[in-house]
């Protein structure tokens, strides 16, 4: 009886134990899916973080060289205006010149 009654305490503690090791496993099991779901997102909210970072330097980058495009091109329009002013006045100059000779 001592035996038979041993024998099902051992059985029955076995038992206790295969289902407290399933809910354990079941346990890890599921903390290491959150873990890796929680790794993941973070992951992706970084990559996230990184495209958004390199689409606002490219939008910076190309107002920078829009901006340098419009200095260029206002230095240019500057540069024709004074060529075309300096030629003006040199003619001016000349045409003058040319009057006081006819003068003397």
């Amino acid at each position: 009886m001592r035996l038979s009654l041993l024998a099902g305490l051992a059985i029955s503690a076995g038992m206790s134990l295969s289902a407290c090791s399933e809910k354990a496993a079941d346990s890890l099991e599921n903390a290491g899916s959150a873990i890796g779901n929680d790794v993941s997102r973070a992951v992706d909210q970084a990559g996230e973080k990184i495209d958004n970072g390199l689409d606002d330097a490219g939008r910076a980058f190309d107002e920078g060289a829009n901006e340098v495009g419009a200095a260029s091109r206002n230095a240019a329009q500057d540069a024709r205006r004074e060529a075309r002013e300096a030629k003006q006045d040199a003619g001016a100059a000349m045409e003058r010149a040319g009057n006081d000779l006819r003068r003397d």
